[in-house]
């Protein structure tokens, strides 16, 4: 019998607090989760975890999280990855119609089903 292998997600997030909470959320449900607090470093993290899926926080020290995504995105390696942006800014909703847009955005604060759900959305697609 073949191990059905678990979906991984990379979370990158500079509160290390809900990072915790994510993590624990995530892990619950079955996901293999890679965390970090550090942006610079996502590309190097992507080429050795392979993630299914991306969350990132809008506010990342040193770094714009919504160009961060454009990045992904416009790079033949990573434009397939699905990105999901967690934000406290009702007025986010515009840059899901932008070049390099992420796929979902997560409401801060946020409750655990809608985390799930709109995980495994984005993992399901």
């Amino acid at each position: 019998m073949e191990k059905i292998m678990a979906k991984k997600i990379l979370l990158v997030d500079h509160d290390e607090l809900m990072t915790e909470v994510m993590y624990y959320i995530l892990t619950g449900s079955g996901y293999d989760v890679i965390a970090t607090t550090r942006a610079d470093h996502i590309f190097n993290s992507i080429r050795t975890n392979h993630p299914d899926l991306i969350i990132l926080d809008i506010t990342l020290p040193g770094m714009d999280s919504l160009e961060l995504c454009r990045l992904l995105k416009l790079n033949k390696e990573t434009k397939t990855l699905p990105v999901i942006i967690c934000s406290d800014n009702d007025n986010i909703e515009s840059f899901l119609n932008q070049k390099g847009a992420p796929d979902d955005i997560l409401h801060k604060p946020f409750g655990m089903n809608s985390l799930i759900e709109k995980v495994g959305y984005q993992l399901a697609a």
